[in-house]
């Protein structure tokens, strides 16, 4: 919340309690620790086998920090109506909630489900593009306080 008026307090709360600094770092640690993306096929929300083993890596290092949230965002390429791919993007993402759930993370711990649809292009052309048909997976914060020491065991 850093920049928006009204927020001092509870940022600053977070910054003094290392709340923000831990969540970042383990952010940044998760991203160097696994593959934080999965693709797509055209119009499909469908999780390929690639797909599904990114995921499944994901969530065996997801259960190694009951105390972390996540959040999940959809995409789709350019192609296509705004409405469509606002619709396709969430689909994905909520097929990735989904996956996370059978593999026994609760779903309370996926904080949201966001749908970019064709925004925020990693690839930015008008073509179909597997590279902007994704799902994203990142750490939000946390989920609860825990006693022991953030260290993924």
């Amino acid at each position: 919340m850093i920049g928006k008026a009204g927020y001092a307090t509870s940022h600053n709360t977070r910054v003094m309690t290392e709340e923000d600094y831990f969540g970042h770092e383990l952010g940044v640690r998760f991203a160097n620790d696994v593959e934080t993306t999965i693709n797509f096929a055209f119009n499909s929300a469908e999780l390929d086998a690639t797909a599904q083993d990114i995921l499944v890596s994901q969530a065996a290092w997801i259960k190694k920090f009951p105390e972390l949230k996540f959040r999940v965002y959809g995409h789709t390429d350019l192609t296509g109506a705004e409405a469509s791919n606002k619709a396709l993007g969430m689909k994905r993402a909520l097929a990735v909630v989904s996956f996370f759930e059978r593999q026994g993370i609760p779903r309370n711990r996926l904080q949201a489900v966001i749908s970019y649809g064709e925004e925020r292009p990693a690839i930015n052309t008008s073509q179909k593009e597997r590279r902007n048909r994704r799902a994203v997976t990142e750490v939000t914060g946390f989920y609860q306080k825990h006693k022991s020491v953030i260290d993924g065991k």
